[in-house]
């Protein structure tokens, strides 16, 4: 044991070297994934939280009594004792991660009419209300006048305060619900405040206005009331029309994307039985499965992403380990000429890599643990296969090199590298995987429906380095080139560098493959980060026409004017959106209907890269078609022209363009038509109206401009109702910004492994980057410094030394970077449909865009190289000692 911790001190450094990059390889098989689990358990959560309660919630709902028969009366008794029942009755994972769980039992307000002799009732579209039971309503209500519900004969209800003010009800008040069966009377007994009106629990009872059953009859108010239990029995006995909910929520804190199968099979189970006479409403299973579809596609990019700069990490590590090797050729040559084993020679190895290498894992994984984030499944696997092959390959290594050991000294420098036939059928047989797994890749997918393949997850990795094997196998012979014509010039430095870079010697070779596949990896990775952010503005360029988008149900006419006094406006440009028919036989179609110059006029003045057609802006002659953008599809659907309703009058219109996406319309717009409005001609008394404005000025304050908008709705609605509305019957102004809607993009779902994978790859490929070209400096170094110890014998200068290391590492450098750039900008090309980024994207495609930042950062890791090359260099001078390498009897390296 002290001959191995002597010797261990001795070769300290090599040691240490070895130690560090299994350590690194332990931090990035242990903590990048634990730290991307942790960012898809954060999107799963903020996903689920953001979906409406009729989806996020398991809601089982009676069937009603037109296509079953009658539930069993004692629903109506034992309704909420059945919560618990149904809930130990769901398969797992779902009874524990189910946090609230609601009974509700109502009358209305589909499928029942209301009627009564009070004012509010008087009108052509009376209210649409309703009665229920809710579990736990007690306990969340104030009342603050009248008294609770105490039903007999009659439904006696309480009704919210605000729901009260908006129907005109008060404590007293009487109306009739007419169902299928027969009529109920109710009367008003109470009016309470809600403690939390922001409950999950009063979701199912919102206070909204609704269109009447004739459109042209106006908007309808609906609300709902609170009766008991007595109420309700009385309801089911008269109109047969009582609906029962079992409502359960899921406690998205509980949730992690490894039970996202498991939630959504268990969900479609509960879906397929259901308790009996009830079905499970919403469609949650359809939501879980999509993030399972992005969450697979982003796993394969990370997985991509992790296999290159892993196989970086691993090729430094056998560059380290042989290294360790190179640097006691001599020590181990005498063992085996006392007649040592080769056997032994790998056994001395082996125990001074014990020594390091399992510590230096031990070490990564503690690091790791305390990155935050949960721990992959399987994770000891890549532990186990880095702690195998750091700890391995220098005793391997070692013990192939001496099997047959050379005891004579020889000139290493002047060697050509000759590959023998084996090793030319073995690089032949990595170049075919590698074409063959694109194939593969382009074909499947990275992730097929039964999890990541392992050998087509690394074809991006196979393909960069077999163009390191094929450019560094033909690089040699314009070097050589090269360094013909520079013998023929003055100075001896740039022919030995050129020589020393043209003989190929393995020397070069294996650090510089190791750099064509971190340079590609990172490379990859800004390619693919530059297209989705491309693809990312182009579908905030749809959705947000202009910096600001300002929308509501409708603008007055001195909204415009309103609008561009705010602070930071530069333009602002009307525009009105809505669905309505062609002409019978064609369907319904979106209508974008667009101020033409103001809109282009805001365009221009925006960030957004989009413009309209110039065939809108053409002059119109009288009683000709309106000249229209459609998307493709219609347009191959309506021929020259058709007719449209734009606010209740038909317009005439002929296909002027063609586009499959209008700034507006917002991404994923299918059948549109876009016309002009200065082109229509608009009946007289019948002035046009919008309902969105487009905004350029992002300093624009949004507060103002939505106070601005609440006013042209007020304005607006006061002048069609002939007097002012309530307060909560006014529609709220939504005002979305460019950077606004850009970060949600960049928020949502998965999106967040997406932008942690994409920088975790760009920085491992720039730091492996710089660790390959260290490499290939030190295993250079010390035939270069015998070199320069016989060159300043002859007056060579230190200046010079440096620029036979730029002369003899710089083409190699270049190349390899070149080489590297090529493989990552055409990997996206390659398997660019197996990557299904129009996940990320908002559906929009994706193109391949090479950002200018990356051919800068490229240009910046040369100089880092070139720098740290030069550092390298002169570190392992100093510690070999120029002046005393040339000794009697050394063997010449």
């Amino acid at each position: 044991m002290t001959a191995v911790l002597r010797r261990a001190r001795a070769y300290a450094g090599e040691l240490a070297l070895l130690a560090l990059l299994a350590l690194v390889a332990t931090v990035l098989v242990s903590g990048v994934p634990k730290v991307a689990n942790g960012y898809t358990d954060a999107g799963l959560r903020a996903d689920i939280a953001r979906l409406p309660d009729t989806v996020r919630d398991l809601t089982f709902r009676s069937v009603p009594a037109g296509f079953a028969q009658r539930p069993d009366d004692d629903v109506v008794r034992d309704g909420a004792d059945r919560l618990d029942a149904y809930r130990k009755r769901l398969p797992a994972p779902l009874p524990g991660l189910i946090s609230e769980q609601w009974y509700t039992a109502r009358l209305g307000p589909a499928g029942v009419s209301t009627g009564g002799d009070v004012a509010p009732f008087s009108g052509k579209c009376p209210p649409s209300l309703s009665v229920r039971t809710l579990t736990g309503a007690d306990r969340a209500t104030r009342m603050v006048q009248g008294r609770a519900p105490a039903s007999a004969g009659t439904i006696e209800a309480t009704v919210a305060r605000p729901a009260a003010a908006a129907v005109g009800l008060r404590v007293g008040s009487t109306f009739t619900l007419t169902g299928s069966q027969g009529t109920v009377p109710v009367r008003v007994v109470g009016i309470f405040e809600q403690l939390d009106p922001a409950a999950a629990m009063w979701t199912g009872m919102p206070l909204t206005r609704t269109s009447c059953p004739n459109p042209s009859d106006g908007t309808v108010v609906q609300a709902g009331l609170l009766t008991d239990p007595a109420g309700i029995r009385l309801a089911a006995d008269r109109t047969d029309d009582v609906v029962h909910e079992w409502r359960y929520r899921l406690d998205e804190d509980r949730l992690s994307a490894r039970d996202v199968p498991a939630l959504a099979a268990a969900v479609a189970s509960a879906r397929r039985n259901a308790p009996a006479l009830t079905v499970l409403a919403g469609d949650l299973e359809a939501v879980l499965s999509r993030y399972t579809r992005e969450q697979d596609a982003v796993a394969a990019l990370l997985a991509v992403v992790q296999a290159g700069v892993l196989a970086t990490l691993l090729g430094l590590t056998a560059l380290a380990a042989g290294l360790v090797a190179d640097r006691r050729r001599a020590e181990f040559a005498l063992i085996r000429a006392r007649g040592g084993a080769a056997a032994t020679i790998g056994g001395r190895l082996l125990a001074e890599t014990l020594l390091v290498v399992p510590a230096a894992v031990l070490a990564g994984r503690l690091a790791a643990a305390q990155l935050p984030g949960r721990a992959p499944a399987h994770g000891w696997l890549p532990l186990l296969a880095v702690a195998v092959v750091a700890t391995l390959t220098a005793p391997v290594l070692a013990t192939v090199a001496q099997r047959h050991p050379a005891f004579t000294g020889r000139r290493r420098d002047l060697a050509r590298s000759r590959p023998s036939a084996r090793r030319l059928v073995a690089e032949g047989f990595v170049v075919l995987l590698a074409v063959l797994g694109v194939l593969l890749v382009r074909r499947r997918g990275l992730a097929p429906g039964d999890g990541v393949d392992p050998y087509l997850v690394v074809v991006p990795v196979l393909l960069p380095v077999a163009a390191a094997l094929v450019v560094l196998r033909l690089l040699p012979w314009p070097l050589r080139l090269a360094g013909h014509l520079a013998a023929r010039a003055r100075g001896a430095v740039p022919f030995l560098g050129l020589a020393g870079a043209g003989r190929g010697s393995p020397v070069h070779v294996a650090p510089l493959a190791v750099l064509v596949v971190a340079v590609a990896t990172g490379v990859f990775t800004g390619t693919v980060t530059g297209s989705i952010a491309d693809a990312r503005d182009r579908a905030t360029d749809l959705d947000v026409a202009g910096d600001v988008l300002v929308t509501g149900g409708g603008f007055g006419a001195g909204t415009g004017p309103a609008l561009a006094a705010v602070p930071g406006v530069r333009a602002v440009a009307p525009m009105w959106s809505d669905t309505t028919s062609l002409d019978p036989a064609r369907g319904q179609v979106r209508v974008l209907l667009v101020d033409v110059p103001a809109v282009d006029r805001v365009l221009r003045l925006s960030r957004n890269g989009l413009r309209l057609p110039s065939a809108l802006t053409r002059p119109v002659p009288r009683g000709a078609p309106v000249p229209a953008l459609v998307s493709p599809d219609l347009a191959s659907q309506i021929g020259d022209d058709s007719t449209v309703d734009v606010q209740g009058t038909e317009y005439r219109f002929r296909v002027a363009a063609v586009a499959t996406g209008v700034p507006g319309l917002g991404v994923g717009a299918q059948r549109f038509v876009v016309l002009p409005a200065g082109a229509l001609p608009v009946p007289a008394g019948r002035p046009l109206w919008f309902n969105r404005f487009v905004v350029a000025g992002a300093g624009a304050d949004p507060a103002a401009l939505r106070r601005a908008g609440d006013a042209g709705q007020l304005a607006y609605l006061t002048g069609g109702l002939g007097r002012a509305p309530a307060d909560w019957a006014l529609p709220p102004t939504t005002v979305t910004t460019w950077d606004g809607r850009r970060a949600d993009l960049e928020d949502n779902g998965v999106n967040r492994v997406l932008s942690f994978t994409f920088a975790a790859g760009t920085a491992g490929a720039v730091l492996l980057a710089l660790l390959a070209v260290a490499f290939a400096v030190l295993a250079g170094a010390p035939g270069r410094g015998v070199t320069l110890s016989r060159l300043r014998t002859l007056g060579l200068s230190a200046a010079h030394g440096r620029g036979l290391l730029l002369y003899e590492l710089l083409p190699l450098l270049t190349v390899a970077l070149l080489a590297g750039g090529v493989a990552g900008v055409a990997l996206p090309r390659l398997i660019g449909p197996a990557l299904g980024l129009s996940g990320f994207t908002a559906g929009v495609a994706t193109r391949e865009r090479v950002d200018p930042v990356l051919a800068g950062g490229a240009f910046a890791t040369v100089l880092l190289a070139v720098g740290a090359a030069l550092l390298v260099e002169s570190l392992a001078n100093r510690r070999m000692r120029l002046g005393e390498t040339l000794r009697l009897g050394e063997e010449y390296r």
